[in-house]
């Protein structure tokens, strides 16, 4: 009988809807998972708290909290504090934009995967709710793989890492319809750009909207906690 391999991967997780939806998944699929949540100093910092939480509900292999400031990009209203959150839809792409964030992300989950010797990164971006973000499509998903395994000892060397988007092509209710499947709790999750430091939030920004738009579409309750 042969002996059964192992595989692991990194999850980027944040603590939010899609983040903890594609850690589900990935727990489903039978990796071994690896979470690493990014502090970058956002204003919605109670998604750090959220994010520990979902790590140990899935008992991850290892949890790791990387902090960096990104506090310096003021054009974003994430990190740019004196700046107003959008209260509805905007056109073109939004002022919650982080410039390069998924990118900066990636690269440290890239730096984790190889040191752990892991091929696989899971990330929960999607391509339909995803707020008009350009780091959140198809293409730029495709793009980072080629230059993942062109620019480490790994891809070189002929271990290929793979970056897996499985919400891609979800809208948020199919992508809530997904985690319920998989036994996702999402009152365990946040999505609010301007949460409370308790997890409430604002049910006015663009991604409150998103979220709660997905439960009434799908037709089940919404369990997020809402500012009274």
């Amino acid at each position: 009988m042969k002996k059964k391999v192992s595989k692991s991967a990194v999850i980027l997780l944040s603590g939010g809807l899609d983040s903890a939806t594609v850690l589900a998944i990935a727990k489903a699929e039978g990796y071994q998972c690896y979470a690493m949540n990014i502090n970058y100093q956002q204003r919605h910092s109670a998604e750090l708290k959220y994010a520990k939480r979902l790590a140990h509900h899935y008992d991850v292999e290892e949890y790791k909290v990387v902090d960096i400031d990104l506090s310096w990009l003021t054009g974003s209203s994430l990190t740019n504090k004196s700046m107003i959150i959008p209260q509805s839809a905007s056109e073109g792409i939004p002022s919650t934009y982080v410039p390069a964030r998924n990118t900066i992300m990636m690269t440290l989950a890239l730096a984790w995967a190889e040191t752990i010797k892991s091929q696989a990164i899971f990330i929960g971006v999607n391509a339909i709710d995803y707020s008009g973000y350009p780091d959140c499509r198809e293409e730029y998903i495709k793009s980072f793989e080629v230059m993942a395994n062109l620019a480490t000892k790994t891809g070189v060397e002929g271990s290929r890492i793979t970056i897996h988007a499985p919400l891609i092509h979800l809208d948020k209710a199919e992508i809530i319809s997904l985690g319920i499947q998989k036994g996702l709790d999402y009152s365990k999750t946040v999505s609010c750009y301007q949460a409370t430091e308790e997890g409430h939030a604002c049910g006015k920004c663009d991604s409150c909207r998103l979220r709660r738009e997905g439960f009434e579409k799908l037709g089940v309750a919404d369990p997020t906690l809402y500012v009274r």
